[in-house]
């Protein structure tokens, strides 16, 4: 059987911590920033990490489990 290969799009947008979560950007900052308060537009600036439901199925792709 061959080796699974890792999704491309998930390789770009995840990253793994050393304690094994996933670390991920915030969405919404690419346009209409103009709306968004400056406290809200500092907050998407730092990575946030993926939620526990979601954690399983992202590690799959990124074949890590």
């Amino acid at each position: 059987m061959p080796k699974m290969k890792t999704h491309s799009g998930a390789k770009k947008r995840f990253k793994l911590t050393g304690s094994g979560k996933l670390k991920r950007a915030h969405a919404g900052t690419s346009h209409m920033l103009r709306n968004k308060s400056k406290k809200a537009k500092l907050k998407l600036r730092h990575s946030g990490l993926v939620s526990k439901s979601e954690e399983k199925r992202i590690k799959l792709l990124l074949c890590l489990k």
